[in-house]
Parts: structure tokens; sequence; C-alpha cells
């Protein structure tokens, strides 16, 4: 009976970091670093921005994450997916030109 409470308090412990909450900061953290990387995946696949400026939204974008956002990068990954399938094309490029130098001086990277 003790190993079956163990199994299903390991389960539930699991399952509860599986699906992480972001709040506060972090969650404005997030939304800075999707609206990068967004923004650059998809003015270089319009044709609009070269290769090596994508990249390096992108990599904004990661160094956001790694510096200012708590949690493993599955969890990263999965409030990023959420955070884009919240926001549309339109949503994401206004915000990145009202937003980028504030989300950049909010969250530094260097």
């Amino acid at each position: 009976m003790r190993v079956l409470a163990l199994v299903l308090m390991l389960v539930a412990g699991t399952a509860t970091a599986a699906q992480r909450v972001y709040e506060g900061e972090e969650a404005a953290a997030i939304r800075c670093a999707n609206m990068m990387a967004m923004t650059g995946v998809m003015l270089n696949g319009a044709g609009l921005m070269d290769t090596p400026q994508k990249d390096v939204l992108v990599g904004i974008s990661v160094l956001i994450l790694e510096r200012h956002v708590g949690g493993n990068w599955t969890e990263k990954k999965r409030a990023m997916e959420a955070m884009r399938d919240r926001r549309g094309v339109e949503a994401t490029l206004e915000d990145y030109q009202r937003n980028a130098p504030l989300c950049l001086k909010r969250f530094p990277i260097n």
C-alpha cells in the first residue's frame, strides 16, 4: 500500500511539473522571446529579412529564455508554443514594432 501511495505521489508530481505555469516577469520574458523569434522567422520566410538577421533574433530569444525564465528547456518550449498559438502574425509584428527595445531593456542579454 505504501509503495502504491509513493508511486501515485511521484506520478502526480511529474504531471504537475509538466504543466508549469509562468506568471509575472517570466511570462513577460516569454512574450518578448516569442516576439523576437517569431518576427525573425516570419520576416525571413517572407523574404524581408536575411537569414543571419533572423538568427540574431532567434539567438536573442534563446538568451532571454536562458537568463530570465526558470524551468527546463521542455517547459520553456511549451510556454513558447502556447504563446505562439495565442498570438497572431499581425499582433506579433505590431508587438515587435512597439516593444522590441523595451524588451531588451527589461530583459538584458549582455
